[in-house]
């Protein structure tokens, strides 16, 4: 009878420790499951909230406009009106007028190739290939990255155009106000900000950060948005660029306020400069458009 109770105390133990074992090991696939599904919904959940800021782009391949720009770094503040023509993976021109007279002064061109700036106060231009300038080739910044900042789009550097495939390089951070999306190359980050239940696009923010040439910073924002086709487009964008590259602190300021935005695409889509206008480096034109 004794050597009986031993056995069944037993062979109770052993099925309690094997009961024990098969438990702590399922408890632990549970928490790998868990873990594993909650892993996938986050990024479900960021796949989704992309998808809907990305379906905010707009459709025309044309964005026309009036506008008022204004100028503002160091002591210098100008505005004055102007144009705007854009036309989709080609071209970006801001066109900038006397006031009243509505001679041109100023013109401001980027295409794919090259970005070129005509003084036509002072007769002189400069046009330079913005791909051949290393630290813009290395960081993968170019025209699209441009484009999709006056066209209200996200973007990825080195990238021409962000599709469905490549959302998974963004990531979302939900704890913020506004959503906050964000990827990163090398020493430089790029934020957006967009609107929770929109997904609209309000402010972008790009930094760079070197130990040898410093900090520079850009902020993009949205405003003033309004119908444009079946989508919205910001009428207002406001541009902050802050620099410490420079022997002393830089800050710029840049507003264009548009005015009757339009698809028209009946325009000239390059600009041809006289030969009366001479070729000068970009420092050169650029101080004198201050000075005037």
């Amino acid at each position: 009878m004794l050597l009986t109770a031993l056995l069944l105390t037993a062979c109770k133990t052993n099925k309690n420790v094997v009961q024990d074992k098969n438990t702590t090991t399922s408890q632990i696939k549970n928490t790998s499951t868990t873990k594993e599904e909650s892993k996938k919904d986050a990024m479900k959940a960021q796949i989704t909230y992309l998808q809907k800021v990305y379906d905010n782009m707009l459709y025309q391949k044309n964005i026309v406009s009036k506008i008022s720009f204004t100028i503002q770094s160091g002591s210098k503040d100008i505005t004055v009106p102007g144009s705007i023509h854009m036309r989709k993976d080609d071209v970006i021109r801001l066109q900038l007028f006397l006031p009243l007279i509505g001679t041109e002064v100023g013109r401001l061109e980027f295409t794919k190739d090259y970005v070129m700036i005509v003084d036509r106060i002072h007769k002189q231009y400069i046009k330079e290939d913005y791909n051949k300038v290393d630290f813009l080739r290395d960081k993968g910044l170019n025209f699209y990255s441009l484009q999709a900042l006056f066209w209200n789009q996200l973007f990825l550097p080195g990238y021409e155009n962000v599709d469905n495939s490549q959302l998974d390089l963004l990531s979302v951070d939900f704890k913020s106000p506004n959503n906050t999306i964000s990827t990163k190359k090398d020493a430089m980050s790029f934020q957006w900000s967009a609107d929770k239940n929109k997904g609209l696009i309000n402010k972008a923010y790009i930094t760079y950060s070197s130990a040898a040439h410093g900090s520079s910073n850009l902020e993009w924002i949205y405003d003033d948005f309004r119908s444009f086709g079946s989508k919205q487009y910001p009428h207002s964008q406001a541009l902050n660029f802050k620099t410490t590259a420079t022997k002393e602190k830089k800050e710029v300021k840049v507003t264009i306020e548009m005015n009757g935005v339009s698809d028209e695409k009946d325009w000239e889509n390059r600009t041809t400069v006289s030969n009366k206008y001479k070729s000068v480096s970009a420092e050169d034109a650029l101080k004198q458009l201050m000075n005037f």
